[in-house]
């Protein structure tokens, strides 16, 4: 029986706003001296995206994600020794909660899942406080368990990450589950920690033959644990997906 609902953040819950849109990176950039071009922002981020989905390494490192941010400001036609200080300066701002919108459907499935007896933790990637994030969005008394890879020092998807919101949640992985929209991070990672998944796809991306439950929002999550659809084998492994989020 599943016990502990696992959430994954950004994107996930939170989606940024213009601060990390093209405008909001166009400004940072005039900040720092340079004239870019906001149309290339969207193919911008999808030729940065692989720092991010295959680092290499699974400890927390800060400038994995300034370098991600820097070849984001290149990809729009930023240039010369102010790119770094501006990707820096990007990269502090992502911890800022008042610059992320929740997603509509997300306070009541939170506290649907809270009523019907379900315990959440949040498992995230990023450096933001989520002590903070709980209080921003007003999700008082729901989260039970929460880790951020800057503080624990593993990103997912290293099974260990899974395994201390497990202890802090204090369930077994066998009786929690993982939703996330990344899958390698979240799905893979929480797999591999003997916990179940299920992968959110929002909007019209193709939903990958990964072997977990796919959603298109997280409005459809309850009924999907009500239904008891997620008694996967804890050593399942979905195959590796050929396009990251």
């Amino acid at each position: 029986m599943t016990r502990a609902v696992f959430f994954d953040v950004d994107f996930t819950l939170i989606r940024p706003g213009p601060m990390f849109r093209a405008e909001g990176y166009e400004a940072a950039c005039a900040r720092h001296g340079m004239s870019v071009d906001p149309a290339r922002f969207d193919c911008a981020v999808a030729e940065a995206a692989p720092v991010l989905e295959d680092p290499g390494t699974q400890e927390y490192d800060p400038e994995l994600f300034v370098a991600y941010t820097r070849r984001v400001i290149e990809g729009i036609g930023g240039t010369g020794a102010q790119v770094d200080a501006c990707a820096r300066e990007i990269y502090a701002e992502w911890a800022v909660c008042r610059h992320f919108e929740l997603y509509e459907e997300v306070p009541q499935v939170m506290h649907a899942l809270a009523a019907s007896g379900f315990r959440i933790g949040l498992i995230s990637n990023s450096h933001r406080c989520l002590a903070s994030f709980e209080s921003h969005f007003e999700l008082h008394g729901l989260i039970a368990a929460a880790v951020s890879s800057s503080e624990y020092g593993l990103m997912k998807p290293h099974p260990d990450i899974f395994r201390a919101a497990l202890r802090l949640a204090g369930v077994e992985a066998a009786a929690a589950v993982m939703v996330g929209d990344n899958l390698r991070q979240d799905v893979e990672g929480a797999l591999a920690a003997g916990m179940r998944a299920v992968l959110l796809r929002r909007g019209a991306l193709p939903a990958p033959d990964c072997g977990v439950p796919v959603i298109r929002s997280l409005a459809e999550l309850p009924g999907l644990l009500a239904a008891s659809c997620l008694s996967l084998p804890a050593d399942s492994r979905p195959p590796a997906e050929r396009h990251p989020d």
